[in-house]
């Protein structure tokens, strides 16, 4: 141990030098905002990062001083032991965030609490020596228990050492411990001689009320918690919704408010905004700051937040009306990069990195994708490149469908056209009902289906929504394309031309070169055009092109690929489209490194795009926070990846232009994760099984033969569907499917210390 501190001594004496000149950056970076003081709002971290590490354990707050804002604020949920001590921990029985209950079986207790009978294994019953045999575990289930059982309880004390900016001690059940013969009270103030507390919140104004004097409010400011409004205050009988409406009285004993988001911005019934109340303005009038509860970026949004927590915390903080004056959150890395690098970020900010929003479908992730409303939603969030992946009908018409299966994204199944199933395993395994089963009048019959790809975790693409928008012919997505200035180009992608062309007599390779020539795009001024397939056959039918742009798109997540197939690809195209796994494998949602793929393409002349970018949570490895900015981050400055394509252009046009890509240092918040350290922090018995290895790319998985000429032969009575063997399009075999390096060194270099 005594070498590993001699090694990591000076450099986390650098790394400390570096986070001062982060400070500087950061606080450079203010403008004015509309918080009670003007300063900008203050990040709370909740039990210190416990979006990712059990609630209130030393690497929880440890990781959220290293990946914050620098004057972030560590909250501690201060709870008493038999003993009298204070410790940290988010509720008064420990069952659900410590071992407790398998440490110490049979001890758990029935008390009341706030009149209601609750069972458990409070920490009333236990002195601190006791409780040192217990440690601690993540309390919300669906977060990762890989760090379960590493880190034992902290005290109040133990906190107040790791010298954070700041710290706010809340005390939620001063009741009950009183009915314990304990004081909360007296431990408050015996404390306060010995620790700076910077701030104190309760639920309860009679506690707050008995110990405002006895505080020099300069130093400590008192803040009321609100609890939900139709709960009762104990020491005055009324409801918190009607306390909402007596600041004065509140003003009397307090500084600020801490309450939950859903009083400034509450929601309907059906998960929306509503129009926000003036709670913030009333609070400001009165004197007192206004801070937010309730922040997590793994529970499901409002669906005006297209599942993307940045900009739910923008609606707070930067929203043209009003600022909030702190948010309590239990990823504060967050709030912390929309605070420094989001606010006051117009559209027409200068990108400060070089990279090209590509659609999935437009804007698939808010409307049925392929439909005018996906496009132009795509458009208005800052797409530089929209898609449009062809299908084509049984008249011969080409149109932007993201699947041949009609099942996949309209009623079809509901619709007239019902039997018109087919089986061609060639195309798509199981029955399905083909677009080119249908005319395109009758494709316009049908009504589009938003794509929801995580609905198992009931997580839904904006319902209100789900079936709104008209598809369009590829002539009117040219059109809407040529006729917008913000984007550089479109990107057509085209599958299964083999099959259509020799079975079903649709020469759509054909048809595609027609309609773009015909919409002046063989023009060499016109916009760029982006020629996506995952066969080289049909890339090849474009080489001709000089002025387009042919995308190989590589289906199967791959850990290598051979230079003799990377030249290949360069005989028939310009960029590469790979998965997200090919660049950064993982395991159990753990990275587990970076392959060579991308500077490899690249070194052959070869532009990498990685799909498919999506801002739900439970798409993104736990190194990325829940949080879909840090993912992006990652693999722009971590990969060096040229573009995304992604069904929520808005996360990825607004992380181009935030102001911290062009600090002179990156701050914590904005540098990319560094694939394997999460797992560094992992006790052996809880790492991950290693995942086998990818593939690696061989040149027979590129080339293919010529398509097939269009009369060269007739169509297959009854469809062909058994004309062509099954198989990959590509040719490979099917495959189920720096945080901060400087971050999480000095994190281990702590620990190491300790």
């Amino acid at each position: 141990m005594c070498n590993l501190r001699s090694f990591f001594t000076p450099l986390l004496a650098v790394l400390l030098l570096q986070s001062l000149v982060v400070v500087v950056s950061a606080q450079g970076s203010a403008t004015t905002w509309q918080t009670l003081t003007g300063n900008r709002p203050l990040v709370i971290a909740r039990g210190g990062f416990s979006g990712l590490f059990p609630d209130s354990s030393s690497v929880a707050f440890q990781f959220a001083m290293l990946t914050s804002l620098p004057d972030v604020v560590l909250w501690c949920d201060v709870q008493l032991t038999k003993d009298g001590v204070g410790i940290c921990a988010s509720d008064l029985r420990l069952d659900n965030s410590t071992s407790i209950a398998q440490d110490m079986k049979n001890k758990d207790k029935l008390y009341l609490v706030n009149g209601i009978p609750t069972r458990g294994w409070f920490t009333v019953d236990f002195t601190l020596n006791e409780l040192s045999l217990v440690s601690l575990t993540q309390g919300i289930y669906s977060r990762s228990e890989r760090f379960d059982y590493s880190y034992p309880i902290q005290t109040v004390e133990d906190v107040a050492n790791l010298k954070p900016p700041g710290l706010w001690l809340n005390i939620q059940h001063d009741a009950f411990f009183t009915q314990h013969n304990l004081s909360m009270r007296s431990y408050v103030l015996s404390l306060y001689r010995r620790v700076v507390i910077n701030h104190l919140s309760s639920p309860e104004a009679g506690f707050l009320r008995s110990i405002v004097k006895r505080f020099n409010l300069n130093i400590t400011k008192l803040v009321f918690r609100f609890l939900e409004p139709n709960v009762i205050e104990p020491s005055t009988n009324e409801t918190y919704g009607s306390l909402s409406k007596n600041f004065t009285f509140i003003k009397t004993f307090a500084s600020g408010i801490l309450i939950p988001k859903s009083y400034i911005w509450p929601l309907d019934a059906s998960n929306y905004l509503q129009p926000h109340t003036s709670i913030v303005s009333d609070a400001h009038k009165a004197g007192l700051e206004v801070f937010v509860s309730e922040f997590y970026n793994d529970v499901p949004l409002s669906y005006n937040y297209s599942y993307d927590p940045v900009t739910e915390y923008l609606r707070f903080v930067d929203n043209g009306e009003f600022s909030v004056d702190g948010v309590l959150s239990d990823f504060p890395v967050t709030p912390s990069a929309t605070i420094d690098c989001f606010s006051g970020l117009g559209k027409n900010a200068t990108p400060q990195v070089n990279l090209s929003v590509i659609s999935k479908n437009g804007a698939s992730g808010d409307y049925p994708g392929c439909t005018d409303l996906a496009y132009q939603k795509a458009i208005l969030d800052g797409a530089d490149v929209i898609d449009c992946p062809v299908q084509i009908s049984k008249d011969g018409i080409p149109f932007c469908l993201g699947s041949i299966n009609l099942y996949d994204s309209t009623t079809v199944a509901q619709s007239s056209y019902s039997n018109r199933e087919q089986n061609i395993p060639q195309i798509k395994a199981g029955r399905a009902i083909f677009t080119f089963s249908l005319t395109w009048s009758e494709i316009q019959n049908l009504t589009p289906v938003i794509t929801n790809p995580y609905s198992k975790y009931e997580l839904l693409r904006n319902p209100k929504f789900r079936i709104s928008g008209k598809f369009l012919t590829l002539s009117d997505f040219l059109a809407l394309a040529k006729n917008t200035s913000s984007l550089s180009g479109v990107l057509i992608s085209i599958e299964n031309a083999a099959y259509l062309i020799q079975e079903e007599g649709l020469p759509v390779t054909d048809k595609v070169l027609d309609v773009l020539s015909k919409a002046g795009y063989d023009d060499p001024t016109s916009k760029k055009v982006m020629i996506e397939s995952t066969n080289s056959s049909v890339l090849m039918k474009f080489r001709d092109k000089n002025n387009y742009e042919l995308v190989y798109q590589i289906e199967e997540d791959i850990q290598d690929a051979e230079d003799a197939a990377l030249k290949d690809i360069k005989d028939f195209a310009n960029s590469v489209v790979i998965s997200k796994i090919s660049v950064f494998p993982e395991s159990s949602l753990f990275l587990t490194g970076v392959t060579n793929v991308v500077p490899k393409l690249q070194s052959h002349g070869l532009s990498v795009y990685v799909e498919t970018f999506s801002n739900e949570f439970v798409s993104q490895a736990w190194d990325f926070f829940s949080d879909s900015t840090v993912e992006i981050n990652s693999y722009v400055m971590g990969a060096n990846i040229s573009g995304v394509v992604t069904g929520f252009p808005l996360t990825s046009a607004r992380y181009k232009r935030n102001r911290c890509l062009g600090y002179n240092v990156l701050p914590p918040y904005m540098s990319p994760a560094q694939p394997g350290e999460l797992l560094q922090l992992i006790l052996p018995f809880a790492l991950p099984p290693a995942e086998p290895p990818n593939p690696v790319l061989a040149p027979s998985d590129v080339v293919e033969g010529p398509l097939p000429s269009h009369t060269a032969s007739p169509p297959v009575p009854g469809g062909g569907a058994t004309a062509v063997p099954p198989g990959a399009p590509n040719g490979l075999p099917k495959i189920g499917a720096c945080i901060f390096l400087s971050n999480l060194a000095m994190l281990i270099t702590i620990l190491l210390l300790l």
